[in-house]
């Protein structure tokens, strides 16, 4: 079993490269088009010619607009920038806003979120990234890029690369065709890099007295997370297919054209 390939990239972190990933067919995940990370407000492609050199075409963000205007992205010279904000609709998907404010006041995180209640927030939330209108909508707009014949290579990304941006890889494994272990074990294969790369925030918030249970949550990637969004799925419209023609309102020519050039 493979996943992502990382890409040693200097200024963007949990930078992937869905390329490589086995399909179950004897196919493969095309290189080159389809990469997943991190935010892109370090992004220096000056110094940093591993980014440089992927050619990066689109990049999608999956951010809120605070996230956006707390650190915008700084996007490569001649790529286009698509907005594509998973949690513009407050409803189903507010409790990931509140755990974000909570976060940065390690009592009123305890007070909220312990005793497991993080967790299941974020569970709640993986189920609104397949149901919310904003998210289906997100989504759509990922998918028909990363479709797009002559759009070159293609990076999505939210702030950490883990939960948004994990449930979006997801999709695009389910629709290749990728088996349930592929899929599972491409999600959690970020957690480690989140970590490392939170590892400060977390420290000062557990410092603050802040729960370190609530941090795992926040920052972890568990299987329970990806099962709720997949649930979401099979409740709604049985299978990814259907859920991606019916719920997203993605094409058959889409989906084709998406198969056809990512796998080889």
């Amino acid at each position: 079993m493979q996943c992502s390939q990382i890409v040693g990239s200097t200024t963007v972190a949990n930078l992937r490269d869905l390329g490589g990933v086995a399909l179950p067919d004897g196919g493969r995940i095309r290189s080159g088009l389809a990469f997943r990370s991190g935010g892109l407000d370090r992004l220096d492609v000056r110094s940093d010619p591993v980014f440089a050199a992927l050619g990066v075409r689109t990049v999608v963000d999956l951010r809120t607009e605070r996230e956006r205007t707390a650190r915008p992205d700084r996007v490569p010279g001649g790529a286009h920038l698509l907005v594509a904000d998973v949690m513009a609709d407050p409803v189903g998907t507010g409790t990931a806003a509140r755990l974000a404010v909570a976060f940065t006041d390690p009592r009123l995180a305890n007070r909220e979120f312990r005793g497991g209640r993080a967790a299941r927030a974020l569970v709640e939330d993986y189920r609104a990234f397949v149901t919310a209108e904003s998210a289906r909508q997100s989504y759509r707009q990922l998918l028909t890029a990363l479709a797009h014949r002559d759009g070159g290579p293609v990076l999505f990304h939210c702030t950490a690369g883990k939960d948004r941006t994990g449930w979006g890889a997801a999709l695009v494994l389910l629709l290749l065709g990728a088996d349930d272990r592929t899929v599972t074990a491409e999600y959690l294969s970020v957690g480690a890099a989140v970590q490392a790369s939170f590892a400060p925030v977390i420290a000062e918030f557990t410092a603050a007295g802040g729960d370190p249970e609530i941090a795992d949550a926040v920052f972890g990637a568990h299987p329970a997370y990806l099962a709720a969004a997949r649930q979401a799925v099979e409740d709604g419209w049985g299978d990814v297919e259907s859920y991606a023609r019916a719920g997203l309102g993605i094409k058959d020519e889409t989906i084709g054209h998406l198969r056809e050039r990512l796998t080889v």
